[in-house]
């Protein structure tokens, strides 16, 4: 009899643990979520004030672009004096195919590869943007629709409305060392600049990929995107980095890769090759 007393004494005081335990995990777990719900609330809330701050920043620089933007035969008077005579002759069709990239959360450059207004640039130009603009060559911005894209290899396929000029890809095989190139983009938000170099060595190895050329072109926040273009006014690479703070040591993606992986995007997207 005593030893069955003391069992149900044993099961009570069990029961009693137990509830006490659940009683324990239950408030923290109220008090966790509750924790948890005010720190999503102020995340939500500074994410939304550093995106109406950078909105406007970006809506004041495009705005800033289109007032300033010179006569179109004034700009390419100081492009082609700008470059030496082995592009004189192919600035005013090269820069009529290139366009600045605006999203809510960044700016870059880009180039037209298709007449029907396929456009390639970075791919991290586009990352966490909600949408894309492109201004053109003839002051006009157009909505942007994202084809597909590739992080690895850094680029992306957009679409606008529209009939326009564009730029031929080169076989980058051919590309000697020594050869001058220029390249062209929106550094710092300055529509359709122009720089000018040399192509520094070929097939570099970046992410285990033999694929970038090194040229000493001057690229600056803003040329992301934009073409790296040789004599014949074809594009060899499309500009995607450069090694920190130095100056002069540039990187683009060979076109062989570029006009490759696009090709296979739009494939798979749209079921048809656009370069």
């Amino acid at each position: 009899m005593k030893k069955e007393n003391l069992f149900f004494v044993l099961i009570i005081i069990l029961l009693i643990s137990q509830f006490g335990i659940f009683l324990y995990l239950g408030l923290n777990i109220k008090q966790l979520k509750i924790d948890l719900n005010s720190t999503k609330s102020e995340l939500n809330k500074k994410i939304n004030e550093n995106y109406m701050q950078t909105q406007g920043q970006i809506e004041q620089l495009t705005s800033s672009l289109i007032e300033t933007k010179e006569d179109l035969s004034s700009q390419l008077s100081k492009l082609k004096a700008a470059t030496s005579s082995d592009f004189s002759g192919i600035i005013e069709s090269a820069v009529k195919s290139v366009v600045s990239i605006k999203t809510d959360v960044s700016q870059g450059s880009g180039f037209i590869i298709n007449s029907g207004g396929y456009i390639v640039t970075n791919a991290h130009v586009l990352y966490n943007a909600r949408y894309a603009k492109a201004l053109t060559y003839n002051n006009e911005l157009r909505n942007a629709e994202l084809i597909g894209y590739d992080s690895d290899l850094d680029v992306a396929l957009l679409k606008i409305p529209g009939s326009y000029n564009y730029l031929r890809f080169a076989d980058s095989n051919n590309i000697k060392v020594g050869e001058k190139v220029i390249a062209v983009g929106n550094p710092y938000g300055l529509s359709f600049s122009v720089s000018e170099g040399i192509v520094s060595a070929v097939h570099r190895e970046f992410n285990n990929l033999v694929g970038y050329i090194q040229t000493d072109v001057s690229l600056n926040p803003g040329n992301s995107g934009g073409p790296l273009i040789n004599k014949e006014g074809e594009v060899i690479g499309i500009n995607n980095f450069k090694i920190g703070g130095a100056e002069g040591l540039g990187f683009a993606l060979e076109s062989n890769y570029v006009k490759a992986k696009i090709n296979d995007i739009s494939e798979q997207a749209l079921n048809i090759t656009v370069a």
